[in-house]
């Protein structure tokens, strides 16, 4: 009888050889997330029922297209002579522009639910509601505040290059094991509709998410994968005791929690 080590070892490699050998499902995928994650004028794609949850480790990829915009708007800052404050406001509004807000509306309605809230359903009513509280706004506040000043630290565009893709693409790494992991707080929701993540599915996201960290040094690459974790283990806590569960706006709001905090470590290992 093959052993539960053997078993999820042919699962990774069936994973793989389809993926070998189906390379327009890597491109379906992608697709996918650019289409889910960003505000991208892209064109119409035939998905073929191809689920989030089933292309969900495509999310770094998506992330690392959006950290390429902010990085190339904050060199095209630089180089008309702008200082490193007004550049790392521009690169950030980019990127803010690339995705819609759609991670920051997570954040300011989980901020709202949790913070306003005295019930597990009255937390999940107020994170559906459209109109935002005074959580809400004190957290959109603080996300562009610390990611501004985070990224005014840095001296050159390759630094910012580095931190850019490194925090859009590992904020994404992690999303489809919060999925994985945590089980939809409600039936109708985003999350529920996207389908189950599979074990194998949520650890190619969450390597492809890490290997940009590599960008900050061995050293900020380390620190920010301890700070991850650590974050990743206290969301989840926080969003199974609040809620029993996730829904896409905690998936949006762990995605800017870890941007924030690849940030912070890009600002002092890369200065």
């Amino acid at each position: 009888m093959p052993k539960n080590g053997d078993r999820f070892s042919e699962k990774i490699r069936l994973m793989v050889r389809n993926i070998i050998v189906s390379p327009r499902q890597i491109l379906d995928d992608i697709a996918l997330c650019l289409v889910f994650f960003t505000r991208l004028p892209l064109p119409v794609f035939d998905f073929r029922g191809r689920s989030l949850a089933a292309a969900i480790w495509a999310a770094p990829i998506a992330g690392l297209v959006v950290g390429l915009i902010g990085a190339i708007v904050f060199a095209t800052a630089e180089r008309f002579g702008l200082a490193m404050g007004p550049a790392a406001a521009l690169a950030l509004v980019a990127t803010v522009v690339t995705t819609g807000c759609l991670h920051e509306d997570g954040l300011s309605d989980v901020a709202d639910g949790f913070g306003g809230g005295k019930s597990r359903g009255r937390k999940l009513e107020i994170m559906r509601d459209s109109r935002i509280g005074a959580y809400g706004a004190m957290a959109l506040a603080l996300s562009l505040l610390i990611r501004w000043s985070a990224l005014s630290q840095l001296v050159d565009p390759t630094q910012a290059l580095f931190a850019l893709v490194a925090a859009h693409a590992a904020s994404r790494g992690l999303l489809g094991a919060f999925m994985h992991l945590l089980p939809p707080a409600r039936d109708d929701g985003l999350s529920a509709g996207a389908g189950t993540v599979s074990l194998e599915i949520a650890i190619v996201g969450a390597v492809l998410g890490a290997i940009p960290l590599l960008l900050l040094g061995i050293g900020g690459a380390i620190a920010a994968l301890i700070l991850l974790g650590l974050l990743f283990a206290a969301f989840h806590a926080l969003c199974l005791n609040q809620i029993g569960g996730q829904t896409g706006d905690t998936i949006g709001a762990l995605q800017q929690v870890s941007e924030i905090a690849v940030l912070l470590v890009a600002s002092v290992a890369l200065s």
